[in-house]
């Protein structure tokens, strides 16, 4: 090993034990989930219900109506890597002349306009019905109590409410009601409740519970099925279409009507999809498809595979300028590329071009925008915005910002259990933030769709009945055919550039998996952000100050335009796994923020 050693000290132990581990963003995600293996619950009972409490205790990070993609391998084929795809679509209205005849040149990042499908709770009961084996009644039971009886509120919850205060006060009324209901943002510690979203998950489950079946005897699939019909065709789809139809303030500063319809919802339907993989120092890495921004990594890990161990070390300035000059050219082909429609990954992952883009690393930082040469495919060159600094305090999704300053932005949750079974799930979108919540539901819809275009010729660009590309990215790792690690992070366009420090760090430093969580993080920010207003930084780089000022200095040498960051401000992972050979779990989390947990025996 050639790699800087880490501290002695961490913040935390590594987890290890032989019966189950979850890790998540929120301790009461955890301790639901995990109590779901306590009670003989298999790792994806236990996701589920942790899944559902995360909609209810980080609010402002993830939704209902927001979206979610996961990975996962079952004990029965621990060398299958699976998709769990929960990306909804732009409406059939959702169009480019729609947008631009409403005034608007950008999709707005809140507001109902700029909801995709929301596809988060289909595929978490797509899940339980295939993979889990308790009745959704068990599992939502979790999310009901805290919805419905209350728990202490974060100060980061309150925060995000009072940073959007005037907005709600002024013209989203119903999410006023909703959470200022003292007239005051909830301050931290304070019970706060969500009986309406409680009343929901309660109607799902009556949905279940009085479902019928052709030869009278119900199954718990068709139970499960029955409470996806009332979310996808039922009172949520109706209630949605229904709310939508009024204009209601977005972040552009105008009034617009959404355009999702009850029709939307009935046609979306969440599914399993192969992963994309690719094979770095004796493992497989596996993501989803280029929909998502997940084989971004995919190209770093394939860039970086060519250097030595001493370019790889994300301690030294030789190792955090390489890994920095790597980010910037897969985040290029991302926006380039990136869509969903047929993307050309087997080219960009081969062998002969992961050379030409390693060719174009030097001593020096680039500051220019260069996705690569793609034989009969034009890459698309996004408008390049800089220097925007948007007033609206709704606006995109409220990741780290330019300045360093971490807000959180979306959920994770790991579990493995004693089976063998094992996930990585990042939900996220339906913040409370996003659009006005929904009287009758308790939540609000998600603002995915800013992450399309509405210029012509983009792979991303803004089409009816197409995902918008995502930046939830879970990632798996198998090694001689078995799944050893699921991990993830929040973080917006970030989740790649810190999943991969951690991976070079586990794989080839050697640390274990909460040194790597703890150790100092940093990313680019040279690439077109995917939120609203949709600026890039040439050269740009965001550093935790404690990389060392001897680091930074020399980083900025080569011509980087670093921001220091506090010493505990990026990266937000989280990460389970499995000793194939001992059987021994594993779980580590994110010491920042003091909100993720990991948990296990």
């Amino acid at each position: 090993m050639t790699f800087t050693p880490p501290e002695a000290f961490t913040t935390r132990p590594t987890l290890t034990g032989t019966f189950g581990m979850t890790a998540s963003t929120h301790w009461l995600a955890t301790a639901s989930a995990q109590a779901v293996l306590e009670r003989g619950g298999n790792a994806f009972d236990a996701a589920v219900a942790g899944a559902f409490v995360l909609h209810v205790v980080e609010p402002h990070l993830n939704g209902p109506g927001g979206d979610m993609t996961a990975l996962f391998a079952t004990a029965r084929h621990p060398d299958a890597a699976v998709v769990l795809m929960g990306q909804g679509p732009a409406p059939e209205a959702a169009t480019p002349d729609h947008f631009r005849a409403e005034g608007l040149d950008l999709v707005p990042g809140s507001g109902a306009l700029a909801a995709a499908v929301p596809g988060a709770v289909d595929a978490w009961l797509l899940l339980l019905r295939e993979l889990g084996t308790w009745e959704l009644d068990e599992v939502l039971s979790f999310a009901i109590g805290y919805a419905r009886k209350g728990h202490p509120v974060l100060a980061r919850v309150g925060a995000t409410i009072a940073a959007v205060s005037q907005l709600f006060t002024d013209h989203w009324p119903t999410s006023a009601a909703q959470w200022m209901p003292n007239g005051r943002p909830p301050v931290e510690g304070e019970i706060v409740t969500n009986r309406t979203y409680a009343r929901t998950l309660e109607r799902l489950v009556h949905a279940a519970k009085t479902s019928s079946h052709p030869d009278g005897s119900p199954t718990r699939e068709s139970r499960i099925d029955a409470a996806r019909e009332a979310w996808r065709m039922g009172f949520v789809a109706k209630e949605i279409d229904s709310f939508v139809r009024a204009p209601h303030r977005h972040s552009s500063g105008t009034d617009h009507a959404g355009v999702m319809t009850a029709d939307d919802l009935a046609l979306f339907v969440a599914g399993f999809e192969a992963p994309v993989t690719a094979a770095f120092r004796g493992y497989t890495i596996a993501k989803t498809g280029a929909w998502g921004q997940g084989p971004a990594l995919l190209q770093m890990l394939a860039i970086l595979d060519g250097f030595d161990d001493d370019h790889l070390d994300p301690s030294t300035a030789l190792g955090a300028h390489t890994i920095l000059e790597a980010e910037k050219l897969a985040m290029a082909d991302r926006e380039a590329y990136y869509g969903d429609r047929r993307v050309p990954l087997e080219y960009l992952l081969s062998a002969e071009y992961t050379a030409e883009r390693r060719a174009l690393i030097t001593d020096r930082a680039s500051l220019e925008f260069r996705p690569g040469v793609v034989p009969g495919v034009d890459p698309f060159i996004p408008p390049l915005r800089t220097g925007y600094d948007p007033s609206f305090a709704g606006v995109g999704e409220p990741t780290v910002s330019t300045t360093g300053e971490t807000r959180g932005d979306t959920c994770h949750i790991d579990v493995v259990d004693r089976w063998g079974n094992i996930i990585a799930a990042t939900p996220s979108g339906g913040w409370l933030q996003s659009s006005p919540t929904i009287p009758e539901l308790g939540f609000c819809l998600g603002s995915r769709l800013q992450m399309a275009w509405l210029e012509a010729g983009s792979p991303s660009t803004l089409t009816p009945g197409k995902r918008p590309r995502t930046t939830l990215t879970p990632t798996l790792v198998l090694k001689d055919g078995r799944a050893i690690a699921a991990l993830g992070s929040p973080g917006g366009d970030r989740q790649d550039l810190w999943q991969l420090l951690y991976l070079l760090r586990t794989l080839v430093g050697g640390y274990s998996p909460q040194q790597a969580i703890d150790a100092p993080m940093f990313h680019s920010t040279a690439y077109p952000g995917s939120f609203w207003p949709r600026t890039w930084e040439p050269g740009g780089a965001v550093a935790e100050a404690r990389l060392g000022e001897a680091v930074i200095a020399d980083l900025e040498a080569r011509g980087h335009r670093v921001t220091r960051s506090g010493d505990w401000t990026l990266g937000r992972i989280s990460a389970v796994g499995i000793d194939p050979v001992t059987g021994v779990l594993s779980a580590a989390a994110n010491p920042r923020g003091a909100q993720g947990y990991a948990a296990g025996r």
